[in-house]
């Protein structure tokens, strides 16, 4: 868990915002950012963010909810919302577990990600909803990689 990025205290209620400021959320980070990461699936390599998680409880929407758009994909559990202004991805409920909402570390208000540590990069290309599909699908996609 981390406490203080750069100068700043991670607050038990803290603000994040997208670039332009329609989109305001209050997140619920009683123990700080925990656990911080980023992953290499399609769409995250493209977005490049640090991300941490919250339970869907742990974010509340203060400003822009009107401005906020959705992006689905592929298996459609994942959705991922930014900003319909600036672009900007504040938060998506996460595919590997939809009880949480995974956050941009970049649009916590007075935080730098580029200030924090090492961050480790999760195998989103290899995902973990992938490796439980059934044997025969497993077979398949081997058959087709051999080929």
């Amino acid at each position: 868990m981390i406490k203080t990025v750069g100068g700043t205290e991670i607050k038990p209620r803290h603000r994040a915002s997208c670039h332009c400021g329609a989109v305001v959320l209050e997140l619920d980070l009683p123990d700080g950012i925990v656990d911080p990461r980023r992953c290499d699936c399609s769409i995250c390599r493209r977005k490049g963010a640090i991300v941490a998680s919250v339970p869907l409880a742990g974010i509340t929407i203060i400003q822009g909810q009107d401005a906020l758009r959705l992006y689905e994909f592929n298996t459609h559990t994942a959705r991922h919302y930014f900003c319909s202004h600036c672009g900007i991805y504040t938060h998506h409920q996460r595919r590997s577990n939809p009880h949480q909402y995974g956050y941009n570390v970049g649009c916590l208000d007075g935080v730098n990600p580029y200030d924090l540590a090492e961050v480790p990069v999760n195998d989103g290309v290899n995902h973990p909803a992938d490796r439980l599909k059934s044997p025969a699908l497993q077979d398949k996609s081997i058959k087709q990689q051999s080929d």
